[in-house]
């Protein structure tokens, strides 16, 4: 169930992007292809939304987005430079000006010896990729959405003058 407060940050993305001519792609661990649903559920995201990849394992990392397995070793999966891998490549993938990526863990427990509710989102251009980290708190549920929400707050602020 979307917010009012989503709904507007997407249109508003949606509204900027299309004007000036921007594409968007998504790479989803953490949110499993929730963040590409809530910019589709958006009337004119077609206009801006090229697609996602929803990578939820590390061999998926690793085959559709290109991601070194010494990389996912060294690092893990959560972690800023996988975020940022993920987000690069999405943009490289499709094509695309920006690219949005979330990897974390959504609980309830630990998972790659990070705490529930540490989440990495990336946001790539082609001229710079911006990272943010999450200690998010709540059920698998609440982390998921929060994540989403934080994931297009951060686009719109890079998108807005």
């Amino acid at each position: 169930m979307s917010t009012p407060k989503v709904d507007v940050i997407v249109a508003e993305i949606i509204k900027l992007m299309k004007k000036r001519g921007l594409t968007l792609a998504t790479a989803e661990s953490i949110t499993g292809g929730g963040l590409a649903a809530r910019i589709t559920d958006t009337k004119g995201s077609s206009a801006i939304f090229l697609g996602s990849i929803v990578s939820y394992s590390d061999a998926s990392k690793t085959k559709f987005l290109g991601i070194a397995k010494r990389v996912l070793t060294k690092s893990t999966s959560v972690s800023e430079v996988v975020a940022s891998s993920m987000a690069e490549s999405a943009r490289t993938q499709f094509a695309a000006d920006y690219a949005i990526s979330t990897t974390g863990v959504a609980g309830p427990g630990k998972a790659y010896g990070q705490k529930a509710g540490t989440v990495w989102i990336a946001i790539a251009s082609k001229d710079k990729t911006v990272t943010v980290e999450l200690a998010l708190s709540g059920d698998r549920d609440a982390i998921r959405k929060a994540t989403i929400e934080s994931a297009l707050a951060c686009l719109s602020r890079i998108l807005t003058p």
